[in-house]
């Protein structure tokens, strides 16, 4: 370590270099937003829906406009206005189909042929009472096209499958252009173009906005602990340069940012912020103590130094543990945050050092050293812990059977709108299509024919109409469409287009009829719904946002329906679409997260066993960061926060910091002991030298983490006040539970 300090000019230059590079690659970083981060990686039924994609296209290429009108939309100049719309949205850039009430008409069959019938008489406005009856009566197109009070109407435009950002920006912008030409100043939208731009831009905001909180929030911290600008200065440049390092890399390996990007500048400032202090508050007493720059410096490296090494080995294996996680978004950012953990310790491991080592004693020390303010404080709580320590012991057993009742009331009924930034227009679009149409989420049914049976044969045909029926009694699900429809259309206009006949006919030779009918004159349509081979078709419908455990038990009792009253020997029927995925991934979100926290206890109990090579210890050091983790748990419960796969970080982020104290106390004390001292003598110098950084550290940690408090993401809003008050947790387990267990079991 001597050589490498001696060419602190050399690093310093290095770092700097490195740092220009980084803020050159950083604005080629790119924000991404797609439900299938969320999806069960590995899962079948994940595999089985990239094949059934390729037949059949994405279930989520669509972008909906709701325009209101004050009263109703039976008004000729609103109609005239809205039909103009609806003609030329046709035209936009990545539109493939456009629907609307004005477009549709009612097919009809007559002696010279079909005909069409207009839904809406747009220039005989003396028919819109009749337009509306008939509408009402049919009720194919409420909720859907209408809602249910005429209120307002919906265009809907069919886009190309999986649109990226500059795409769905482009869709957006020309739809806001035509809607404004047309006059229409109040609408709503829904679809993953519009998600995908809210989304992105929230994260574009978030990062900065967390960005420069943080750093506020570091430099106050930092100046109310050292009262000396060159410091908080040194600290903030070493933190800065992480920072830009960590991005940079991101961007030379082309990851791009995803939902969870807002936590990067936080944890990259307050682990960044953490190492320095630590090592920082130790170079400051021995410079005090009168040792030269260089030797005061190696040994805080050889005391301290190792420490923080192993906490970010740790904090860096927590969040790896999210590896496990079967949602690329979730084990990206695992991977991605140990990086960036990593990435700080080894900027202030040489950077800051290196830095260090270019002041002068005077510049870095304050005339009156703050240390006779601690240590009376610091004595008190190890005297607590000393004359308490079985009602220590009795308070820490109470407290984990708490938790632990906690824990039995976790649920996962997630839902999709609590991830939307809070009081935006993407959050009220979502609301008003909620409560006036189908609401947002998709759902596709595989239809699979059995035994060299067709999905177009007439007993195929009817399980497959007993299955809609089912899905249209379920409260949650609306909108459900397939080739039936045509079918039962053509039924309809073959008898004077009355409402009755919207059903299948029961005669067969009828329904070939049909069949070559819709062959002729609706093979686009029917294109939609089933293969070319005819022996897959899909049936598909929308979901309201009800959350994932409710969905499930939909999707629990529909399997059940199929497999009890379906001929399976015609057909079967599975579950599919990018909305059951994300509800199945909440199957995984427990599971995932306990394999990840066991593998990630057993390998800090096996760097915990390297380093102190005591089973006693081993043992102790992990009963105080279990504990904050039930902790964390049990506020979910309490608080009936759904666990979902955003929240579970929480998990990772609380023991990867937590052990931090943890392994600092316990490393201090082990030198206290190899130094002779006697165990009490060990403690009482592990309060006075460690007891101030840890409580400073989590100070800054509580603070930073609870500027998500002022975020638009609801999930971080979450994660920002259980990371903050679990940690403070940790911090009371760490001063008080583990004085107790080092005097009672070594």
């Amino acid at each position: 370590m001597h050589k490498i300090l001696a060419l602190k000019k050399v690093i310093i230059s290095l770092f700097t270099l490195l740092a220009a590079v980084s803020v050159a690659v950083i604005p080629n970083l790119k924000f991404s937003f797609d439900f299938s981060q969320f999806f069960p990686e590995g899962d079948e039924d994940l595999v089985f829906y990239e094949e059934f994609k390729k037949e059949f296209g994405t279930d989520d290429n669509f972008l909906l406009v709701a325009i209101p009108n004050n009263g109703s939309i039976f008004e000729k100049d609103y109609l005239t206005r809205f039909h103009q719309v609806s003609k030329e949205a046709k035209k936009l850039s990545f539109v493939e189909v456009s629907q609307s009430l004005t477009t549709l008409s009612y097919p009809l069959k007559t002696s010279f042929g079909y005909t069409k019938l207009p839904i809406v008489h747009l220039n005989e406005p003396d028919k819109y009472e009749a337009d509306w009856a008939k509408i009402k009566e049919d009720g194919l197109f409420i909720n859907t096209l209408i809602d249910e009070n005429a209120s307002s109407l919906v265009l809907a435009l069919e886009t190309k499958d999986e649109l990226d950002y500059e795409q769905s920006v482009t869709l957006l912008t020309e739809v806001r252009q035509l809607l404004n030409e047309n006059k229409f100043n109040d609408f709503h939208l829904l679809g993953r173009a519009y998600f995908y731009e809210a989304i992105v831009a929230m994260q574009k905001s978030e990062v900065i906005k967390t960005s420069l909180a943080s750093f506020l929030l570091v430099f106050l911290i930092l100046y109310l602990i050292y009262r000396r600008f060159i410091i908080v200065f040194i600290c903030l440049i070493s933190i800065t340069l992480s920072l830009l390092l960590f991005f940079g890399l991101l961007s030379v390996l082309g990851i791009q940012l995803s939902a969870m990007a807002a936590f990067y500048p936080i944890l990259m400032l307050i682990v960044g912020t953490s190492d320095v202090i630590h090592i920082m508050d130790d170079y400051l007493a021995k410079l005090r103590s009168g040792l030269e720059k260089e030797t005061a410096l190696i040994q805080s490296l050889r005391e301290v130094g190792v420490s923080t090494l192993l906490t970010s080995i740790t904090t860096a294996i927590g969040f790896a543990s999210l590896l496990t996680s079967k949602s690329s978004s979730i084990s990206s950012f695992g991977i991605n945050s140990a990086i960036g953990v990593l990435t700080a310790f080894i900027t202030v491991l040489f950077f800051t050092c290196s830095l260090l080592l270019l002041f002068k004693k005077k510049s870095l020390l304050r005339a009156k050293p703050d240390r006779h303010l601690w240590n009376p404080i610091l004595s008190k709580v190890n005297k607590i812990t000393k004359g308490h320590n079985r009602s220590i012991l009795i308070t820490s057993l109470v407290f984990t059977v708490i938790c632990l009742v906690g824990i039995g009331r976790i649920d996962t009924n997630y839902e999709i709108k609590e991830s939307l930034p809070k009081n935006s227009s993407i959050a009220n679009d979502f609301v008003f299509f909620q409560k006036n149409y189908s609401g947002f989420r998709p759902l596709e049914v595989a239809v699979l024919a059995q035994n060299q049976n067709k999905v177009t044969d007439f007993d195929v045909v009817q399980e497959s109409e007993k299955v809609e029926q089912y899905l249209k009694r379920q409260s949650a699900i609306r909108n459900v469409q397939s080739v039936n429809t045509l079918y039962k259309a053509l039924h309809k206009a073959h008898n004077l287009n009355k409402s009755d006949y919207f059903v299948l006919p029961t005669d067969e030779n009828v329904f070939k009829t049909y069949q070559k009918d819709v062959d002729k004159l609706a093979r686009k349509q029917k294109n939609k719904f089933v293969n070319a081979k005819e022996d897959k078709a899909r049936i598909n419908a929308r979901v309201l946002d009800v959350g994932t455990d409710s969905l499930n038990v939909v999707y629990t009792n529909f399997k059940s329906f199929t497999k009890n009253k379906i001929d399976s020997t015609l057909v079967k029927y599975k579950l599919t679409g990018s909305g059951v995925l994300l509800d199945k991934n909440s199957y995984y979100v427990r599971d995932s997260l306990i394999q990840g926290l066991v593998m990630g206890l057993i390998l800090v109990a096996l760097i915990m066993a390297l380093i102190f090579r005591n089973l006693k210890i081993l043992v102790i050091s992990m009963l105080p960061n279990l504990l904050p983790l039930l902790f964390a748990a049990a506020l979910l419960g309490y608080f009936g926060i759904a666990l979902e796969a955003t929240i579970s970080v929480v998990f990772a982020i609380v023991f990867g910091i937590a052990v931090d104290d943890t392994i600092h106390f316990l490393g201090r004390y082990r030198v206290g002991t190899a130094k002779g001292l006697s165990k009490e003598e060990a403690l009482e110098v592990t309060f006075q030298e460690t007891g101030r950084a840890l409580i400073i550290t989590t100070v800054t940690l509580f603070f930073g983490f609870m500027i998500l408090l002022f975020s638009e993401h609801s999930p971080s809003v979450t994660i920002g006040l259980l990371v903050s008050v679990t940690l403070l947790a940790a911090l009371i387990l760490d001063l008080l539970l583990l004085p107790v267990l080092i005097r009672r079991f070594l």
